[in-house]
């Protein structure tokens, strides 16, 4: 069949404001697979520029294809935007299939196809395995023996079993050949890409999704993941490896052969990623590996720095541990993002002031901030389920956006607390210090880098926050049902903690 993969273009901040883009990492995932079924595939994505309506509509023409192919990692934030060219690609060319996939479908697909008749079809979960045996049923007329999917039967929602987990990880190759990695940059005009070398986590963060979504924690060949990175460089000039995973470093045998893997292949990357303080701390020994494999930034969630924060989302982490990561990384010669969230049910002025106080002592190379957001697929919707909702546009559900109101602190004041943590943090003498000063030239090109993108930030946060103003509402339960909790688990396999 003819096949065109569509990249929605993305309104959120994280996406708009570095003017540099990453590679579609989940449509290369699925690209590969299709491609060597047999399919001609396509790829638009529309991020870049950001396309026009018009633009991406000739595109789409122009590609003449049987099936369109709707994905984006935004997910939530994104969904309003999918389904608007959904609508216009089939105002055009009825004819054509319209498939949609990603975490926010997976879960949401009853609402999407009784509310979106644009949408014929909906991957949930893992799509590589999936999507090629969808688009050989589409060529039959036989959905129905196809796991992992929902449609319309009989006019109404209907989703078949899930779909096996994919265990081994190498068994599907990334498309590639989709894009031109010359229109693809980051960290200041490094050429760049999105890989995983694993996939779930196995921790029970209440606002996260990962564990139900990928069901179990795996990770790739060690020493194949390292070829791959080694050949994208070598033949394709990348040297920025932006790692999707939420926890890399789950697995310490699998995590240091990759490690060995890497200095062995001798490539001059920079990889970057998140992971979580507890592996750094547990990792002090190897920490020379990390540096000498390219490991230069890690994202580090800290999600509060109360201890009742912390046991009231489930993060296991501790503060102890979490100062002592940021000491490790820098006496290696990486840098510590910080991320710290906020808009949680219990919070008073004084909670943000000792957070700051907290922060500060800490003493991050770089901070983040983020707003808890009760997506239908944590433990934390239903944790929030008669919290007035205060952002209904999908679109600003991007964590950079207050959406849920937090009883005890006006918006506007929860705003500018966040706003002067992260401007007494960035601005402390130490943090300017390693921006402009810093002996090492790669960790000061990093601070000057994250510095400029945190500028625009600013900006666009403080003009949504005025023309986005908040208004309290329906609650989250009255807004998105009941809680999806029961079939969270997309996969058939339970999840369960790996340490091979």
């Amino acid at each position: 069949m003819r096949l065109t993969l569509l990249h929605p273009p993305h309104t959120a901040i994280g996406s708009r404001v570095p003017r540099e883009h990453l590679p579609p990492f989940g449509l290369l995932s699925i690209g590969g697979p299709l491609i060597d079924a047999g399919h001609a595939v396509q790829l638009i994505n529309a991020d870049i520029g950001p396309m026009p309506d018009w633009l991406i509509l000739r595109r789409v023409l122009q590609s003449d294809p049987q099936a369109v192919l709707i994905g984006h990692s935004g997910s939530t934030s994104v969904h309003p935007t999918a389904c608007h060219l959904a609508r216009q690609i089939k105002a055009l060319r009825p004819d054509v299939t319209i498939l949609y996939g990603g975490v926010f479908p997976s879960y949401h697909w009853a609402d999407i196809l009784r509310d979106h008749p644009e949408i014929d079809v909906i991957v949930r979960g893992e799509g590589e395995a999936t999507t090629p045996l969808l688009i050989r049923a589409l060529e039959t007329g036989d959905l129905a023996k196809v796991p992992g999917i929902a449609y319309r039967r009989d006019g109404q929602p209907h989703a078949t079993p899930p779909a096996p987990m994919i265990r081994d990880l190498d068994q599907h190759r990334i498309g590639w050949e989709l894009i031109r990695h010359a229109d693809y940059s980051y960290w200041g005009g490094r050429r760049a890409v999105i890989l995983q070398f694993s996939r779930g986590c196995p921790h029970l963060c209440t606002y996260c999704g990962q564990r139900g979504f990928w069901t179990q924690w795996r990770h790739r060949d060690p020493a194949r993941f390292a070829a791959e990175i080694a050949r994208l460089y070598r033949e394709e000039g990348v040297t920025l490896i932006n790692l999707a995973d939420e926890n890399p470093t789950s697995s310490p045998k699998a995590w240091e052969a990759f490690l060995h893997a890497m200095i062995a292949e001798n490539v001059p990357v920079t990889i970057i990623g998140s992971t979580r303080a507890d592996d750094i701390v547990r990792d002090a020994d190897i920490l020379p590996l990390y540096k000498k494999a390219g490991c230069l930034r890690f994202l580090l969630g800290l999600e509060g720095t109360d201890e009742a924060t912390l046991t009231t989302v489930k993060k296991g982490g501790s503060r102890a541990k979490d100062r002592q990561a940021i000491q490790l990384l820098r006496q290696h010669g990486m840098i510590g993002l910080c991320t710290f969230a906020v808009g949680f049910e219990e919070e008073r002025d004084r909670d943000y002031a000792r957070l700051l106080r907290h922060l500060l002592a800490y003493d991050p190379d770089q901070i983040m901030s983020v707003f808890a957001t009760p997506h239908r697929w944590t433990p934390f919707h239903g944790q929030s389920a008669g919290r007035r909702v205060i952002q209904t546009d999908l679109r600003l559900w991007d964590y950079k956006h207050q959406v849920l109101e937090t009883p005890h602190v006006p918006a506007w004041r929860v705003f500018l607390w966040v706003k002067l943590i992260e401007a007494c943090l960035q601005l402390r003498p130490k943090a300017l210090w390693r921006t402009w000063f810093h002996p090492d030239p790669e960790i000061r090109h990093a601070m000057r880098w994250y510095t400029r993108m945190g500028r625009r930030v600013w900006i666009h946060e403080f003009r949504d926050a005025w023309r986005h103003r908040a208004k309290p509402g329906q609650t989250v339960a009255q807004m998105w049902g009941t809680d999806q909790l029961p079939e969270k688990l997309l996969a058939r396999l339970p999840p369960k903690t790996t340490n091979a």
